[in-house]
C-alpha cells in the first residue's frame, strides 16, 4: 500500500516523480483497512524538503501509511512559509489526545545550545513525555535523538571541535535486531552534526542498546526497548544534495566549512555527489514499520496499555 499524504501538499508532486505510490485520500477513505498513523514532528527548517525525505522513505512500506505533519506551537518558523503551516501542519497541542503507531522527531539547528536555552525546550519535554502513553514507537533523529536521550536518561551531549560533515563507514553492531534486517556488516551514512554523543555515557544506561558505529564519527544507532524508542544520531534521510546544499550556502555565506568527507567524487565539489546510503534508508525505515505494524495494537486507544 502507498503512503496517504493531502493531495495538495508539495511533496506529493515530488514523490510521484520519483516513482513512490502515493494515496490520494479520496481513495484512501474507500479501502476497509486500518492505516498505520506515523506522525512527523518537524523541526527543521526547510520544512518542505525534510517532509520529502521522511514521506519518500515512509511511503516505500507495503503497508498503507497515514504521515501527520506536525510542529511545536512555542516557534515561529523562518524559512516555511505560515500559509503551508496553516495547510498541513498540526501543532502538538492540537493532536496530543491522539495515539500514533509511531512518531518521528527531527533534528534541529540548535544543537550547539544547551537544552535549557532552547526557546521550546518546555514544550519537546512534555512531547517525550507524551511519547510514553500516545505513541507506540519513536524515531528519534539528530538533535532529536541528543534531545530525547538526554531527557529519558540524562545522556549528555559534547561539543566538537570542528563540524562532523560527510559520508561515513559504519558496522553493523547487531545483525539479530528486527531493525538491521538485511543490512550489510559495513554501510555509509550521512553525517552533519556540531556535537556528539559518546559510547561511555550511553555505556552507563543498561536499557540502550547500540545497533550502529562509526570508528571515526562514534555512535549511531541506539534502541531501547522500553518505549520502543530508536535514536538517530545522523541522518540516513538526507537527499543525494543535502551535504552539498549545507557546504555551499556556508561558503557563499563566507564561514569556515572543510569539504565534506568522502562525498564528492575525487573531492571535487564541481562533480555531483553519489547517494551511496538510501538503499541502507529504506530498509531502516522499512524494518521499523514493520515491526510496529506487528507488535502496535489493532485499536489505537490500547497503545501506551501495553506497557
Amino acid at each position: 500500500m502507498p503512503i496517504r499524504i493531502p493531495d495538495t501538499l508539495p511533496a506529493f508532486e515530488t514523490l510521484v516523480h520519483e516513482g513512490v505510490r502515493v494515496m490520494t485520500e479520496t481513495v484512501a477513505v474507500r479501502q476497509d483497512i486500518r492505516p498505520l498513523q506515523i506522525g512527523l514532528l518537524n523541526l527543521m527548517p526547510n520544512k518542505i524538503k525534510t517532509e520529502v525525505q521522511f514521506a519518500r522513505l515512509i511511503g516505500a512500506s507495503p503497508l498503507q501509511v497515514e504521515l501527520s505533519l506536525v510542529r511545536v506551537g512555542g516557534h515561529k518558523a523562518k524559512n516555511t512559509s505560515e500559509e503551508h503551516l496553516l495547510s498541513f501542519y498540526q501543532t502538538w497541542e492540537e493532536v496530543k489526545d491522539r495515539k500514533f503507531d509511531g512518531f518521528i522527531i527531527t533534528g534541529a539547528p540548535v544543537e550547539t545550545l544547551d537544552y535549557e536555552d532552547v526557546t521550546y525546550w518546555s514544550e519537546m519535554e512534555q512531547i517525550f513525555d507524551w511519547t510514553e502513553t500516545n505513541v507506540h514507537s519513536t524515531m528519534n533523529v539528530c538533535w532529536g535523538a541528543m534531545a530525547a536521550i538526554y531527557h529519558f536518561h540524562k545522556v549528555p551531549k559534547h561539543a566538537l571541535k570542528q563540524k562532523a560533515f560527510g559520508v561515513y563507514r559504519h558496522r553493523n553492531l547487531a545483525p539479530s535486531s528486527v531493525y538491521l534486517n538485511g543490512f550489510s556488516d559495513d554501510f555509509q551514512v550521512p553525517v552533519s552534526r556540531w556535537t556528539e554523543v559518546r559510547r561511555a555515557d550511553i555505556a552507563k544506561v543498561p536499557s540502550l542498546e547500540i545497533l550502529m558505529e562509526s570508528d571515526e564519527m562514534g555512535v549511531c544507532l541506539v534502541h531501547e526497548k522500553r518505549g520502543n524508542r530508536l535514536y538517530m544520531f545522523n541522518h540516513v534521510e538526507y537527499d543525494s544534495t543535502s551535504l552539498a546544499d549545507e557546504y555551499f550556502r556556508d561558503v557563499n555565506a563566507g564561514q569556515p566549512i572543510k569539504m565534506p568527507h568522502d562525498y564528492f567524487p575525487h573531492n571535487d565539489p564541481t562533480i555531483p555527489p553519489l547517494n551511496r546510503w538510501r538503499s541502507h534508508a529504506h530498509l531502516l525505515f522499512g524494518n521499523w514499520i514493520n515491526e510496529i505494524y506487528q507488535m502496535t495494537p489493532y485499536d489505537l486507544q490500547d497503545i501506551g496499555l501495553e506497557r
